[in-house]
């Protein structure tokens, strides 16, 4: 006959798949209304990016870009006085 522990085991893990499966669906219900929820932030993030380098990220908020430009793989070089 089989351990009974077994059994508290799998029923443990069933409690814990239903716990991310209620998780998952009020993230669903939180942003259902908008369903373009990760496009929007996407193109509010590339945006900003766009504005940014027309500046030459020198604006307030521009700085979270200096690590990534003034590198061969961006292509991007920009003279950044700190």
């Amino acid at each position: 006959m089989k351990s009974e522990r077994n059994h508290a085991k799998v029923g443990y893990s069933m409690i814990v798949v239903s716990a991310s499966l209620t998780i998952i669906a009020l993230l669903g219900l939180a942003i259902g209304e908008d369903v373009l929820y990760a496009d929007n932030l996407q193109r509010e993030s590339t945006a900003h990016f766009n504005e940014c380098r027309d500046n030459d990220f020198q604006p307030d908020g521009c700085e979270k870009y200096w690590d990534r430009i003034n590198n061969p793989a961006s292509g991007i070089y920009i003279d950044l006085e700190d």
